[in-house]
């Protein structure tokens, strides 16, 4: 592979605009017409939009092979096509921040919570950013490989809904007047695949909570929400048998609320964690549990 895939999250970069290649239609718009779904380049943000997902996935692979110089798997490429098309489909466009909410109420995982994650996650989580809805927080977990960067998104759906109930992913939902608008991933580090090279010579990872995403859906982006998850893993970490939390903030974030998804450096500093390791695109931050 010459090129690293833009994993989650994924930044379009500014381009062209693309056209000539007879598939489909080519805009800068950012919403289908009637009856059609669409996908944004990630490589030259060219909108590309078809009558139906197996037409775009053709468009996208035509328009790949014409314009860009890749070398990534085409079946990644028609997976990525199909993932962001499907995703206009299935995502809010409810994007406007609110000015103010109710009381932010916040619970652990249980498999009577998994089909509010999932209709928080289909949804809301993304809302206004197909680009990133077909994440499903597994990607810390099982890291995409070269082979297959872009997975479909159905398979990433069933299989982290799948740890959800067994236990192995686990986190907690936040909830504004009984709808959940917020999700922080607080698993063990011993069952991240991403952070398995985190300071090798210090704690277990089966000692480790590791804080490695959050999802707040932009109307109740920076009203607290994050910050209130984070106060519930510290607070239960001693119960769940942590010894140590971590949070893993980018060094460099996207200037973008959706860009924090690790969580702010100051947001883990007000919390107590110091920095532990400096890393080439996060740090990582560690304080005791309880």
């Amino acid at each position: 592979m010459t090129q690293s895939w833009c994993t989650h999250p994924r930044v379009a970069r500014p381009g062209w605009l693309c056209s000539g290649l007879g598939i489909a239609t080519f805009s800068r718009h950012a919403l289908s017409t009637e009856g059609s779904v669409n996908v944004k380049c990630f490589g030259c943000a060219a909108l590309l939009e078809a009558g139906d997902a197996d037409a775009l996935t053709d468009a996208f692979v035509a328009h790949a092979r014409e314009v860009h110089a890749w070398s990534y798997p085409e079946q990644a490429l028609r997976n990525y096509a199909r993932n962001y098309g499907e995703a206009t489909e299935r995502v809010s466009g409810d994007t406007e921040r609110l000015p103010e909410i109710a009381e932010v109420s916040v619970y652990p995982m249980s498999e009577d919570r998994v089909d509010d994650w999932l209709r928080f996650f289909d949804r809301d989580g993304f809302a206004g950013n197909p680009d990133w809805a077909s994440c499903y927080c597994l990607e810390p977990h099982v890291p995409a490989t070269p082979d297959l960067p872009e997975r479909p998104w159905r398979d990433t759906r069933g299989t982290v809904a799948g740890r959800l109930r067994n236990g192995s992913t686990f986190g907690y939902l936040a909830y504004v007047d009984g709808r959940p608008v917020g999700w922080v991933n607080a698993s063990f580090r011993s069952e991240y695949g991403l952070y398995q090279l985190v300071d090798r010579g210090g704690p277990e990872p089966r000692d480790v909570i590791g804080v490695s995403c959050f999802v707040i859906a932009p109307p109740y982006r920076r009203h607290g929400v994050a910050a209130a998850l984070l106060d519930r893993v510290v607070e239960d970490a001693r119960a769940r048998g942590a010894l140590w939390i971590e949070g893993y903030p980018h060094n460099k974030p996207e200037p973008s609320d959706a860009g924090h998804f690790r969580g702010p450096r100051s947001m883990y500093e007000a919390r107590g964690f110091q920095t532990v390791e400096v890393r080439e695109r996060d740090t990582v931050m560690r304080r005791p549990a309880g």
